[in-house]
């Protein structure tokens, strides 16, 4: 079969592990719109590097399901590639994982993700795999065959009454545990954190409020019990901030010009 023209950006890519030290590998995926969910999958997780392996479809890439599932994961797509056989996928890789719902009687090891994942995220510098996780057709998942060619298979831990995952689904765990492995991501902050109203604030908006409460008739003057000093303790509790504090004033000025309203 021949490759697309990107195949050089890739190859690049396999040569250099620690650029991108995983790649995905989808074996006779039938459905377009699992090839772009995946890579959509890969790329939220800091992952590029995806190959297929003899796809139904050989313009699978380029479809327009396969694009709109990608949902801005175009450059993944853009970077794969499409070969015959699975040994031709692996190139490069020094770790298989292949997926499997079930247990062989014979092959390779069955693991949990996250135990193993956490074991080749352990390796010693200069010993680190390149790892490749590998997943079979909707259909019929993986043949014994190209089970027997990984150093692992991973089965993720369902509820044991209903195990099936979309190859999608299946794809973005995997991404997910084997990045958490890797060190993660940091949650991002919020760019600018609200700015805290000052007491001098806090004070004149329960000046305000007291005003409006006693024209609203909820607040009587010469019996005010504590309400004022309860409604202090509240907002200092509430760490008001600028903003709150201007809604508030906001609320007040409403009550205010309802009240001074002329009666019909």
């Amino acid at each position: 079969m021949s490759q697309p023209p990107h195949l050089t950006d890739s190859a690049e890519n396999a040569t250099n592990p620690a650029a991108d030290p995983t790649r995905f590998v989808l074996i006779e995926t039938s459905h377009p719109g699992n090839v772009g969910a995946t890579a959509r999958a890969m790329k939220v997780m800091g992952f590029k590097d995806l190959v297929l392996v003899r796809p139904r479809f050989a313009d699978v890439l380029s479809q327009e399901e396969t694009v709109a599932m990608a949902s801005g994961a175009a450059d993944i797509l853009a970077r794969a590639r499409i070969v015959d056989r699975l040994e031709d996928a692996l190139d490069g890789c020094t770790f298989v994982c292949a997926t499997a719902m079930t247990p062989r009687d014979f092959g390779p090891p069955t693991r949990t993700p996250r135990d193993l994942f956490q074991e080749l995220a352990a390796a010693p510098q200069g010993q680190a795999h390149r790892v490749a996780l590998v997943f079979g057709s909707e259909r019929y998942g993986m043949s014994n065959e190209d089970v027997y060619r990984a150093h692992a298979v991973l089965s993720i831990p369902t509820h044991p009454v209903y195990g099936s995952l979309n190859l999608a689904q299946a794809v973005q765990l995997l991404a997910y545990d084997w990045r958490q492995a890797l060190g993660g991501y940091d949650v991002q902050a919020r760019t600018t954190d609200p700015q805290l109203a000052d007491a001098q604030a806090v004070q004149g908006l329960l000046r305000h409020l007291e005003g409006s409460l006693i024209k609203l008739g909820y607040l009587d003057p010469a019996a005010p019990k504590k309400l004022m000093p309860r409604l202090n303790q509240l907002f200092n509790r509430a760490a008001l901030t600028q903003e709150e504090v201007h809604i508030l004033r906001g609320i007040a000025r409403a009550i205010d010009k309802q009240c001074d309203r002329p009666e019909q």
